[in-house]
Protein backbone atom coordinates (compact mmCIF):
# COMPACT_ATOMS: atom_id res chain seq x y z
CA UNK A 1 0.00 0.00 0.00
CA UNK A 2 1.21 3.45 -0.73
CA UNK A 3 1.94 6.16 2.02
CA UNK A 4 0.11 9.16 2.14
CA UNK A 5 3.15 11.26 1.11
CA UNK A 6 3.56 8.89 -1.94
CA UNK A 7 0.53 10.59 -3.61
CA UNK A 8 1.89 11.56 -6.99
CA UNK A 9 -1.49 14.02 -7.40
CA UNK A 10 -0.21 16.39 -4.84
CA UNK A 11 1.48 19.26 -6.27
CA UNK A 12 0.07 22.39 -4.33
CA UNK A 13 3.95 23.78 -3.77
CA UNK A 14 2.75 25.86 -0.88
CA UNK A 15 0.56 23.70 1.15
CA UNK A 16 2.43 20.34 1.49
CA UNK A 17 0.20 18.30 4.21
CA UNK A 18 -2.57 18.84 6.71
CA UNK A 19 -3.45 17.57 9.81
CA UNK A 20 -5.10 16.81 13.02
CA UNK A 21 -4.79 16.21 16.44
CA UNK A 22 -6.94 15.18 18.79
CA UNK A 23 -5.79 14.91 22.03
CA UNK A 24 -7.70 12.64 24.81
CA UNK A 25 -7.45 11.37 28.41
CA UNK A 26 -9.21 8.55 30.50
CA UNK A 27 -11.36 9.25 33.33
CA UNK A 28 -10.06 6.20 35.57
CA UNK A 29 -6.27 6.80 35.11
CA UNK A 30 -4.56 9.85 36.44
CA UNK A 31 -2.92 12.17 33.24
CA UNK A 32 0.68 9.98 32.24
CA UNK A 33 2.65 12.27 33.98
CA UNK A 34 1.05 10.61 37.55
CA UNK A 35 1.62 7.26 36.12
CA UNK A 36 3.68 4.74 37.38
CA UNK A 37 4.72 2.11 34.25
CA UNK A 38 2.76 -0.59 35.18
CA UNK A 39 -0.34 2.21 34.85
CA UNK A 40 1.06 3.28 31.48
CA UNK A 41 1.31 -0.62 30.53
CA UNK A 42 -2.40 -0.90 31.54
CA UNK A 43 -3.71 1.88 29.26
CA UNK A 44 -1.72 1.05 26.29
CA UNK A 45 -3.33 -2.55 26.72
CA UNK A 46 -6.72 -1.25 27.11
CA UNK A 47 -6.94 0.83 23.80
CA UNK A 48 -5.05 -1.71 21.92
CA UNK A 49 -7.73 -4.46 23.19
CA UNK A 50 -10.74 -1.78 22.72
CA UNK A 51 -9.50 -1.27 18.79
CA UNK A 52 -8.50 -4.95 18.37
CA UNK A 53 -11.90 -6.34 17.12
CA UNK A 54 -13.66 -2.96 15.09
CA UNK A 55 -14.31 -4.08 11.70
CA UNK A 56 -12.02 -2.70 8.67
CA UNK A 57 -10.01 -1.28 11.12
CA UNK A 58 -6.17 -2.09 10.37
CA UNK A 59 -3.88 -0.28 12.99
CA UNK A 60 -0.38 -1.90 14.02
CA UNK A 61 0.24 -1.87 17.50
CA UNK A 62 4.06 -1.07 18.39
CA UNK A 63 5.58 -0.58 21.76
CA UNK A 64 7.94 1.36 21.61
CA UNK A 65 10.64 -0.04 23.80
CA UNK A 66 10.80 -2.82 21.00
CA UNK A 67 12.23 -0.62 18.52
CA UNK A 68 15.73 0.98 17.89
CA UNK A 69 16.89 4.29 18.51
CA UNK A 70 17.14 5.10 14.63
CA UNK A 71 13.72 3.06 13.98
CA UNK A 72 11.96 5.70 16.61
CA UNK A 73 13.83 8.66 15.18
CA UNK A 74 12.52 7.58 11.57
CA UNK A 75 9.19 7.64 12.98
CA UNK A 76 9.57 11.25 14.58
CA UNK A 77 11.07 12.21 11.30
CA UNK A 78 8.14 11.45 9.19
CA UNK A 79 6.12 12.87 11.41
CA UNK A 80 4.58 9.88 12.86
CA UNK A 81 5.47 10.60 16.52
CA UNK A 82 6.62 13.47 18.04
CA UNK A 83 10.13 14.27 19.08
CA UNK A 84 9.74 13.42 22.87
CA UNK A 85 7.87 10.26 22.03
CA UNK A 86 11.20 8.73 20.53
CA UNK A 87 12.73 8.88 24.00
CA UNK A 88 12.11 7.55 27.48
CA UNK A 89 10.08 4.74 25.71
CA UNK A 90 8.68 2.24 28.24
CA UNK A 91 5.44 2.42 29.09
CA UNK A 92 4.87 4.29 25.33
CA UNK A 93 2.92 2.19 22.61
CA UNK A 94 1.93 3.26 18.84
CA UNK A 95 -1.29 2.17 16.48
CA UNK A 96 -0.44 2.95 13.36
CA UNK A 97 -2.21 2.61 9.84
CA UNK A 98 -0.08 0.73 6.92
CA UNK A 99 -0.32 4.57 4.76
CA UNK A 100 1.02 6.13 7.77
CA UNK A 101 -1.49 8.46 7.39
CA UNK A 102 -3.24 7.76 11.01
CA UNK A 103 -0.78 7.41 14.31
CA UNK A 104 -2.49 7.11 17.73
CA UNK A 105 0.23 8.02 20.29
CA UNK A 106 -0.48 6.21 23.62
CA UNK A 107 1.25 7.64 27.13
CA UNK A 108 2.72 10.74 25.38
CA UNK A 109 1.73 13.98 27.24
CA UNK A 110 -1.46 12.88 27.11
CA UNK A 111 -3.38 8.93 27.43
CA UNK A 112 -4.55 9.27 23.83
CA UNK A 113 -2.98 11.48 20.69
CA UNK A 114 -5.38 10.58 17.60
CA UNK A 115 -3.25 11.95 14.50
CA UNK A 116 -4.45 12.16 11.00
CA UNK A 117 -2.20 13.19 7.81
CA UNK A 118 -3.38 14.31 4.25
CA UNK A 119 -0.99 15.26 1.48
CA UNK A 120 -1.85 18.83 0.16
CA UNK A 121 -4.60 21.11 1.50
CA UNK A 122 -6.96 18.24 3.14
CA UNK A 123 -7.50 19.79 6.38
CA UNK A 124 -11.53 18.84 5.91
CA UNK A 125 -10.54 15.26 5.21
CA UNK A 126 -7.89 15.08 8.04
CA UNK A 127 -11.03 16.22 10.59
CA UNK A 128 -13.48 13.76 9.01
CA UNK A 129 -10.74 10.85 9.53
CA UNK A 130 -10.18 11.39 12.71
CA UNK A 131 -13.18 12.54 14.04
CA UNK A 132 -14.89 9.30 12.90
CA UNK A 133 -11.99 7.49 14.84
CA UNK A 134 -12.67 9.83 18.10
CA UNK A 135 -16.09 8.76 17.74
CA UNK A 136 -15.23 5.49 17.66
CA UNK A 137 -12.92 5.35 20.82
CA UNK A 138 -15.45 7.67 22.52
CA UNK A 139 -17.81 4.75 22.08
CA UNK A 140 -15.71 1.88 23.75
CA UNK A 141 -13.89 4.36 26.45
CA UNK A 142 -14.82 6.11 29.12
CA UNK A 143 -12.79 9.76 28.04
CA UNK A 144 -12.62 12.19 30.72
CA UNK A 145 -14.97 15.19 29.54
CA UNK A 146 -16.32 18.37 31.39
CA UNK A 147 -19.40 19.75 30.35
CA UNK A 148 -17.83 23.17 30.97
CA UNK A 149 -14.27 22.83 30.14
CA UNK A 150 -14.72 20.26 27.45
CA UNK A 151 -11.94 17.48 27.16
CA UNK A 152 -9.68 17.67 29.85
CA UNK A 153 -5.89 17.08 29.21
CA UNK A 154 -2.48 16.58 31.00
CA UNK A 155 -1.83 20.76 29.51
CA UNK A 156 -4.15 23.16 29.87
CA UNK A 157 -3.80 24.54 26.56
CA UNK A 158 -5.28 21.64 25.22
CA UNK A 159 -8.47 22.19 27.37
CA UNK A 160 -11.43 22.32 25.21
CA UNK A 161 -11.47 20.42 22.08
CA UNK A 162 -8.41 19.20 22.76
CA UNK A 163 -7.52 19.62 18.71
CA UNK A 164 -4.51 21.20 16.90
CA UNK A 165 -5.15 21.42 13.43
CA UNK A 166 -2.56 22.42 11.22
CA UNK A 167 -0.69 22.76 7.91
CA UNK A 168 3.09 22.08 6.47
CA UNK A 169 3.75 25.46 4.02
CA UNK A 170 6.73 26.04 1.93
CA UNK A 171 7.17 29.79 2.55
CA UNK A 172 10.51 30.30 0.84
CA UNK A 173 9.79 33.67 -0.25
CA UNK A 174 8.63 35.02 2.57
CA UNK A 175 11.47 33.49 4.53
CA UNK A 176 14.14 34.70 2.26
CA UNK A 177 12.66 37.92 2.44
CA UNK A 178 12.51 37.62 6.29
CA UNK A 179 8.75 38.42 7.05
CA UNK A 180 8.23 35.50 8.72
CA UNK A 181 8.77 36.58 12.21
CA UNK A 182 6.24 39.62 11.36
CA UNK A 183 3.58 37.14 9.93
CA UNK A 184 4.00 34.85 13.39
CA UNK A 185 3.37 37.99 15.72
CA UNK A 186 0.40 38.82 13.33
CA UNK A 187 -1.79 35.41 13.18
CA UNK A 188 -0.95 34.91 17.17
CA UNK A 189 -3.30 38.00 17.71
CA UNK A 190 -5.83 35.63 15.35
CA UNK A 191 -5.75 32.47 17.71
CA UNK A 192 -2.63 30.71 15.45
CA UNK A 193 0.72 30.02 15.75
CA UNK A 194 4.17 29.48 13.37
CA UNK A 195 6.29 26.91 14.38
CA UNK A 196 9.59 25.48 12.72
CA UNK A 197 9.08 21.68 10.74
CA UNK A 198 9.12 19.39 13.99
CA UNK A 199 6.91 22.22 15.86
CA UNK A 200 7.70 24.26 18.62
CA UNK A 201 11.22 24.71 19.73
CA UNK A 202 12.85 23.51 16.17
CA UNK A 203 13.87 25.62 12.95
CA UNK A 204 12.31 25.47 9.32
CA UNK A 205 14.04 23.12 7.86
CA UNK A 206 13.92 23.93 4.00
CA UNK A 207 11.96 27.22 4.52
CA UNK A 208 8.63 24.51 5.80
CA UNK A 209 6.85 25.86 8.78
CA UNK A 210 4.09 24.25 10.25
CA UNK A 211 0.74 26.47 11.18
CA UNK A 212 -1.51 25.59 13.23
CA UNK A 213 -4.26 26.58 15.82
CA UNK A 214 -3.60 28.13 18.93
CA UNK A 215 -6.78 28.34 20.98
CA UNK A 216 -8.61 25.35 21.86
CA UNK A 217 -10.70 26.64 24.65
CA UNK A 218 -13.86 28.48 24.02
CA UNK A 219 -13.63 27.62 20.19
CA UNK A 220 -15.25 24.89 18.29
CA UNK A 221 -13.52 22.52 16.18
CA UNK A 222 -15.12 23.60 12.85
CA UNK A 223 -14.51 27.31 13.90
CA UNK A 224 -11.18 26.74 14.25
CA UNK A 225 -10.71 24.70 10.83
CA UNK A 226 -12.15 27.28 8.93
CA UNK A 227 -10.09 30.09 10.71
CA UNK A 228 -7.18 28.12 10.36
CA UNK A 229 -8.40 27.81 6.41
CA UNK A 230 -8.91 30.93 5.76
CA UNK A 231 -5.71 32.34 7.37
CA UNK A 232 -3.22 29.55 5.55
CA UNK A 233 -4.98 30.73 1.92
CA UNK A 234 -4.21 34.17 2.49
CA UNK A 235 -0.58 33.41 3.50
CA UNK A 236 -0.34 31.21 0.49
CA UNK A 237 -1.34 34.35 -1.75
CA UNK A 238 1.08 36.62 0.24
CA UNK A 239 4.44 33.81 -0.15
CA UNK A 240 3.31 33.87 -4.31
CA UNK A 241 3.13 37.84 -4.81
CA UNK A 242 6.48 38.05 -2.82
CA UNK A 243 7.45 35.59 -4.47
CA UNK A 244 6.79 37.26 -8.04
CA UNK A 245 8.66 39.82 -6.80
CA UNK A 246 11.89 38.16 -5.58
CA UNK A 247 12.58 36.51 -8.80
CA UNK A 248 13.42 39.62 -10.57
CA UNK A 249 16.49 39.52 -8.42
CA UNK A 250 19.43 38.13 -10.17
CA UNK A 251 20.92 37.07 -7.12
CA UNK A 252 17.68 34.86 -6.34
CA UNK A 253 17.86 33.40 -10.11
CA UNK A 254 21.28 32.65 -9.44
CA UNK A 255 20.11 30.69 -6.03
CA UNK A 256 17.32 29.03 -7.91
CA UNK A 257 19.74 27.69 -10.92
CA UNK A 258 22.91 26.66 -8.82
CA UNK A 259 20.17 24.36 -6.74
CA UNK A 260 18.64 22.60 -9.79
CA UNK A 261 22.34 22.38 -11.25
CA UNK A 262 23.29 21.14 -7.75
CA UNK A 263 20.43 18.56 -6.89
CA UNK A 264 20.86 17.36 -11.26
CA UNK A 265 24.72 16.57 -10.89
CA UNK A 266 25.90 15.89 -7.37
CA UNK A 267 26.71 12.25 -6.02
CA UNK A 268 26.94 13.42 -2.24
CA UNK A 269 24.33 15.05 -0.56
CA UNK A 270 23.44 15.83 3.46
CA UNK A 271 20.08 15.86 4.18
CA UNK A 272 20.88 19.54 5.57
CA UNK A 273 21.49 20.71 1.83
CA UNK A 274 19.07 18.75 0.17
CA UNK A 275 16.07 20.60 2.27
CA UNK A 276 18.18 23.95 1.32
CA UNK A 277 18.31 22.93 -2.11
CA UNK A 278 14.72 21.58 -2.44
CA UNK A 279 13.58 24.79 -1.18
CA UNK A 280 14.93 26.77 -3.84
CA UNK A 281 13.97 24.47 -6.70
CA UNK A 282 10.71 24.56 -5.53
CA UNK A 283 10.34 28.23 -5.42
CA UNK A 284 12.04 27.80 -9.07
CA UNK A 285 9.17 25.32 -10.14
CA UNK A 286 6.24 27.36 -9.07
CA UNK A 287 7.61 30.36 -10.84
CA UNK A 288 8.21 28.55 -13.64
CA UNK A 289 12.02 29.29 -14.29
CA UNK A 290 12.99 25.67 -13.48
CA UNK A 291 12.13 21.68 -14.05
CA UNK A 292 11.36 18.85 -11.88
CA UNK A 293 9.14 16.61 -11.26
CA UNK A 294 7.44 18.20 -8.13
CA UNK A 295 4.98 15.53 -7.55
CA UNK A 296 8.15 13.50 -5.59
CA UNK A 297 8.86 16.12 -2.83
CA UNK A 298 6.70 15.49 0.11
CA UNK A 299 7.94 11.66 -0.42
CA UNK A 300 11.63 12.70 -1.05
CA UNK A 301 11.54 15.08 1.92
CA UNK A 302 9.56 12.36 4.04
CA UNK A 303 12.21 9.21 2.98
CA UNK A 304 15.61 10.83 2.63
CA UNK A 305 16.22 11.99 5.71
CA UNK A 306 19.18 9.86 7.72
CA UNK A 307 17.73 7.46 10.09
CA UNK A 308 14.96 7.10 7.40
CA UNK A 309 16.93 6.55 4.90
CA UNK A 310 19.26 3.90 6.60
CA UNK A 311 16.58 2.02 7.88
CA UNK A 312 15.08 1.69 4.44
CA UNK A 313 18.85 0.37 3.56
CA UNK A 314 18.78 -2.27 6.38
CA UNK A 315 19.99 0.05 8.99
CA UNK A 316 23.46 -0.61 7.81
CA UNK A 317 24.29 2.57 6.12
CA UNK A 318 27.37 4.78 7.14
CA UNK A 319 26.93 8.44 6.55
CA UNK A 320 28.23 8.36 3.12
CA UNK A 321 26.55 5.47 1.66
CA UNK A 322 23.83 7.94 2.97
CA UNK A 323 24.73 10.84 1.27
CA UNK A 324 25.61 8.72 -1.87
CA UNK A 325 21.65 6.89 -2.04
CA UNK A 326 20.33 10.18 -0.92
CA UNK A 327 22.06 11.98 -4.02
CA UNK A 328 20.63 9.40 -6.45
CA UNK A 329 17.59 8.52 -5.28
CA UNK A 330 17.02 12.62 -5.95
CA UNK A 331 18.44 12.86 -9.48
CA UNK A 332 16.31 9.98 -10.48
CA UNK A 333 13.05 10.93 -8.66
CA UNK A 334 13.02 14.69 -9.69
CA UNK A 335 14.67 14.46 -12.94
CA UNK A 336 14.97 11.01 -14.98
CA UNK A 337 11.36 10.07 -14.31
Amino acid sequence: MKKWYQDTEIRDGIVLSSRVRLARNLADFPFPARLDLAGREQVCRLVRDSLANVSGLKLKYIEMQELTPKQAVALAERHIISPEFAVNERGKALLLSEDESISIMLCEEDHIRIQVIRGGFDLDGAFESAMRLDDLLDSLLHYAFDERLGYLTQCLTNLGTGMRAGVMMHLPALAKCGRVQKLSNTVSKLGLTVRGTYGEGTGAKGDVYQLSNQVSLGISERTALDNLKAIAMQIATQERAVGDELIKDDTVLDHIQRAEGILRAARLLSTEEMLELFSWLRLGVRQGIAEADISGFNELTQTMQAATLSEAGGGGLDRNKRDALRAQQVRERLFDS
